[in-house]
């Protein structure tokens, strides 16, 4: 966010010193980096309400890994499924279920971009990923 804000004033400053090209640049570069801000805040609350989601569950219902299954398919998820285990006492179980499927530390992607890459502007991909708990449409 300071970034895109640090672009924007010195695409402020050439604007004023007549240098249309360089101003018109730093703020396409401004943008960019807002926008990358925008969906970073926006992962993060999500995240945080699937934490709360996932830990209201583990309380009301206990440890599954039925809880744990739909989680598995992002990093994010896992994390949050794990932090939100932890919190109620089962972290270590759930992250020997997720070690169990495969999953490692460098496992970054979701599985979906992984196998195809361009899935990740697709309406299902975003609204799963930004609207935890929410059914994903076909």
């Amino acid at each position: 966010m300071l970034l895109a804000l640090g672009l924007k004033g010195a695409g402020v400053a050439c604007l004023a010193d007549g240098e249309l090209a360089r101003a018109t640049a730093l703020a396409c570069w401004g943008g960019g980096w807002l926008i990358v801000a925008v969906f970073a805040l926006a992962d993060a609350v999500s995240r945080h309400r699937e934490y709360r989601r996932i830990q209201a569950m583990f309380l009301k219902f206990g440890y599954s890994e039925r809880i744990l299954e739909p989680l598995a398919r992002s990093r994010c998820q896992r994390d949050a499924a794990v932090f939100a285990a932890g919190e109620v006492g089962h972290g270590s179980s759930a992250r020997a279920y997720f070690a169990g499927l495969g999953y490692r530390w460098y496992h970054i992607l979701p599985d979906l971009v992984v196998r195809n890459p361009f899935s990740f502007l697709s309406p299902r991909f975003l609204r799963a990923s930004f609207l935890p708990g929410k059914k994903a449409r076909a």
